[in-house]
């Protein structure tokens, strides 16, 4: 493998890459991982049984950890609540640095309750919009006790035919509850505005597109910022042109990280559409959005068949395998291309780093690190599974 990591050495040098470089790029690079990712899930069929499922919030902090343990770039976790609601977050503070681990977000339910059949904070009824707003409230409590960084916000609110709501009344509503619940934030905490253009909502949804959370998001302050989800958007649209903007603009917060092939976010990362994430994170290397200090990354997706675990890890190594090819673009003959409209050349770089074969970077990267060379491979061999089948009473 050195003999490989010579090769590719020489490779980058071409394009005036240096390996020191893409190292250093590796080290902050961080994912998060959803605690609801730990415990079963379904669709609006079935929830197919796990047995190693995650029962409660410890649970799923002790199988994050592992995740990190074997990949060594996901030290964050996002909580949900009421899901994540323990007695004592205090302890929950402690027990989690313990793992290693830090949650670094949370998010509000706003959609489960029967009060919300007509929508949260845009329901037309005074009284369910003072109590969505107090459930983001005690979410912001939650923050303040454990130092989270992030409110991470996605409401479900919409109609699903002509005539049931007023648009602009609806919109009001929305950024006049937003507002409260910024006020209220700790000078530490963010706001990330998460869309969806479409589900549960079908005729219309409040916040369904970058646009339209973008200017909630001016309206409320610089605290405030827009929150893309590779499963949120109609097919077809360019998402990768959708970061350049919000970049450009610096008002992209946060990334969720997926894979899908009709609708939202039911696959692993990586799984499908491996060129648009690449193109993705060549705009987000390219406008210095990539350190995960600046953006919260995070695995957002539905593990209705995938053992958890596993599924975590092969999202974690696979995005990082894709932004690693990204690193290896030759940005300068690129834009020597673009400027002279040499559109074969341009595609050719970007296409060149695509199909390089990075594997000898990331075991370089994991040998210096003391990560397991191969993580799924580790993971499914260290007998974490039937350690827990103890405690869970399997």
């Amino acid at each position: 493998m050195v003999d490989e990591l010579d090769i590719l050495t020489k490779k980058l040098e071409e394009r005036n890459i240096k390996i020191e470089m893409v190292l250093q790029k590796l080290d902050i690079f961080k994912i998060a991982t959803p605690s609801w990712g730990y415990s079963e899930g379904g669709t609006r069929f079935h929830i197919f049984r796990d047995k190693f499922a995650a029962r409660d919030l410890m649970e799923r902090l002790d199988d994050a950890a592992q995740v990190n343990k074997f990949t060594g770039i996901a030290p964050d976790v996002a909580i949900h609540i009421p899901w994540d609601k323990v007695d004592a977050f205090n302890e929950i503070a402690d027990y989690t640095q313990n793992l290693g681990l830090k949650i670094t977000a949370i998010n509000p339910n706003l959609f489960q309750e029967e009060e919300y059949k007509f929508g949260s904070i845009t329901n037309s009824k005074p009284e369910i919009r003072e109590k969505a707003i107090g459930h983001i409230m005690e979410c912001i409590d939650i923050g303040r006790i454990l130092r989270i960084p992030y409110l991470s916000l996605w409401f479900a609110d919409g109609t699903n035919f002509p005539g049931q709501g007023d648009f602009i009344k609806r919109k009001k509503w929305m950024l006049q509850s937003l507002r409260e619940v910024y006020s209220a934030m700790p000078d530490f905490m963010n706001m990330l505005l998460e869309y969806k253009f479409f589900e549960p909502a079908f005729y219309h949804t409040d916040l369904p597109d970058w646009g339209q959370s973008y200017i909630f998001c001016k309206n409320l302050g610089e605290r405030a910022k827009v929150l893309v989800d590779l499963g949120h958007h109609p097919q077809g649209t360019n998402i990768e042109f959708i970061i350049a903007n919000l970049i450009d603009e610096d008002i992209l917060g946060g990334f969720h990280l997926n894979c899908r092939k009709y609708g939202d976010d039911d696959l692993t990362t990586g799984s499908l559409n491996i060129y648009e994430l690449f193109l993705i994170f060549h705009e987000l290397i390219k406008g210095n959005a990539d350190d995960y200090r600046k953006t919260a990354f995070m695995l957002d997706q539905s593990h209705n068949i995938k053992p958890k675990i596993e599924a975590m890890i092969q999202s974690v190594i696979s995005t990082q395998e894709i932004y690693t090819k990204a690193l290896t673009i030759d940005n300068e003959r690129l834009e020597e291309a673009q400027e002279n409209q040499d559109i074969i050349r341009a595609e050719s770089c970007l296409k060149e780093a695509f199909f390089t074969d990075v594997s000898s970077i990331l075991l370089k990267y994991r040998e210096d690190k003391d990560i397991p060379r191969n993580p799924l491979k580790m993971f499914i061999d260290s007998g974490y599974k039937a350690q827990i089948s103890k405690k869970r009473n399997i």
